[in-house]
């Protein structure tokens, strides 16, 4: 596995660089070793954000952010922590196929492979779905108090999902057509 650092308005010190090898060195038993590790640092404020991609394929592409108030160690160390989770994830949902193309996969991470718990829906809620504007849902999720919203767009009759960003916009997903 490939590690790629970066950072902005921020400098990367040997023990920051030590730390991030350290935490994903047993990351890399899980991915091919031409596989590239994106880590981009920056600094908002008084907030340590960190950033991770790891391209994994064709069309999948895991991603995972943490940040902390001035402490980049615990935002580095949750941003890694939820990319491994990703990417065993990913790996046993792969499953049999992809182990059998690589013949030298050890007995521990099959096991640790075996041990991961698919998630199951625990709870189903229906809900009328009813043509509106973009603004008129914004003003629905707000009043709901609800961070996304599901609803018809009137403009292009096609169900969107109105979300709360991190940043505290909002984001729209539209299908594509």
């Amino acid at each position: 596995m490939k590690l790629s650092i970066t950072a902005r308005n921020m400098v990367v010190t040997p023990a920051i660089t030590k730390r991030i090898e350290k935490k994903t060195e047993t990351m890399g038993r899980y991915l091919w070793p031409e596989t590239e590790m994106q880590i981009k640092m920056h600094k908002e404020k008084s907030r340590r954000v960190v950033e991770i991609t790891v391209p994994m394929g064709k069309n999948v592409i895991l991603r995972s952010e943490s940040s902390a108030d001035d402490n980049l160690f615990l935002a580095i160390d949750t941003a890694l922590a939820k990319m491994e989770r990703q990417i065993r994830k990913h790996r046993t949902k792969l499953g049999k196929n992809l182990r059998e193309e690589i013949p030298d996969v050890p007995e521990y991470i099959e096991e640790d492979l075996a041990e991961e718990k698919e998630r199951k829906i625990v709870k189903r809620k229906s809900f009328p779905v009813r043509p509106m504007s973009v603004e008129d849902a914004a003003i629905e999720m707000e009043l709901l108090g609800h961070n996304f919203f599901a609803f018809v767009n009137i403009d292009t009759e096609q169900t969107n999902v109105l979300y709360l960003r991190k940043d505290g916009d909002l984001g729209l997903l539209e299908p594509e057509a």
